[in-house]
């Protein structure tokens, strides 16, 4: 029995997750994410995955733009293997329920939590007078897209983890005001090899579709030659590889690329540098980018598939929203009822 369901034994074990469909989706997405869901996904747990477009717009989006982004994604997790007759795969603007709970969380969350958010001080950066009151609030939402779902589990990214506390501090303060068990104690998932993929330029800062370069990410829209040529041309040390997992602590270049390899070829760190430990980056970047290539080249091929049929797209969005709403809507009720909104 997994963690998620051991601390919640009255709630039935769902998986819960979602990206923003901010464009230009990496190989960090989908091995930080996507890959995540689809291992979830053959798991035996129900899974409901949701490309988060009112996220999104907590910073301004092109009308225009968001629309292609979001069925760039939807395209990225069906081209990626997610099966929608096996995961529910929406996006969140079409199941209203999401906003609805927000504003109950909205007055369950304290203005404290919310300042301790370093995500939101991130974003802000210095500007944070001009910043939306949906970048401030916006991890209210996020406990509303899991609670809503009472999902047990959340596969995240390490730099999420603080919002999924905060959904565990949201819950246990409705379940105290309200004197109820209503909601779970949801557990972040947080694992694998590259969960935290780093710049092919840069081993210390995160790969991103905002770095000026394009040679520092692979896109999951990049063919095989384009990803080939990114990954021999990836920034690294002279010494080769070292012989023991230990000695990449300080070498984070070479930590990244064997990070990389270990997910791609679903196999831990120390099985990897069994085999490579002691190779020089000569002969283990081929090794990575004929890896990379047999993995990443037919997604890429397959989401240009699905970009062609954007009403395939809109039609597994729709099917997915319908049978998401069928589970949130009873959820959203009772929450209602408990508050004492008349009607309900």
């Amino acid at each position: 029995m997994s963690e998620a369901a051991q601390n919640n034994p009255a709630f039935t074990p769902r998986v819960f997750s979602g990206i923003q469909p901010s464009g230009g989706l990496t190989l960090g997405n989908y091995l930080g994410a996507m890959k995540r869901f689809l291992d979830m996904q053959g798991s035996g747990i129900e899974t409901i995955y949701c490309v988060v477009d009112m996220h999104a717009i907590t910073v301004w989006q092109d009308p225009e733009a968001l629309r292609k982004q979001t069925r760039e994604l939807t395209a990225g997790y069906l081209a990626a293997g997610l099966d929608p007759t096996k995961s529910i795969l929406f996006n969140q603007s079409q199941v209203p329920e999401h906003a609805q709970l927000a504003w109950i969380f909205n007055c369950v969350a304290r203005l404290g939590w919310m300042n301790r958010m370093t995500q939101f001080k991130d974003k802000a950066g210095k500007n944070a007078e001009k910043a939306s009151l949906g970048l401030y609030a916006y991890p209210a939402l996020m406990a509303a897209d899991i609670l809503l779902y009472h999902a047990t589990q959340v596969p995240v990214g390490e730099d999420q983890k603080q919002h999924v506390e905060l959904t565990r501090d949201i819950a246990a303060k409705f379940n105290h005001d309200y004197g109820t068990e209503f909601f779970p104690m949801t557990e972040p998932v947080i694992e694998g090899a590259a969960t935290r993929v780093m710049s092919l330029r840069d081993g210390s800062k995160k790969m991103s579709k905002s770095d000026p370069s394009d040679a520092s990410r692979i896109n999951m829209t990049d063919d095989a030659d384009a990803i080939a040529k990114k990954i021999r041309k990836a920034k690294t040390d002279p010494e080769p590889l070292p012989s023991e997992p230990a000695g990449l602590a300080e070498r984070p270049e070479a930590r990244n690329l064997v990070n990389i390899y270990a997910a791609l070829s679903e196999q831990s760190v120390d099985a990897v540098m069994a085999d490579v430990g002691g190779k020089a980056f000569s002969e283990f970047k081929p090794m990575l980018a004929d890896l990379a290539v047999a993995k990443l080249a037919p997604i890429s091929t397959e989401m240009a598939r699905y970009m062609e049929d954007p009403a395939e797209i809109d039609r597994i969005l729709a099917d997915g929203a319908s049978r998401a709403r069928k589970i949130a809507a009873p959820i959203l009720k009772k929450t209602y009822e408990i508050v004492g909104m008349v009607g309900a």
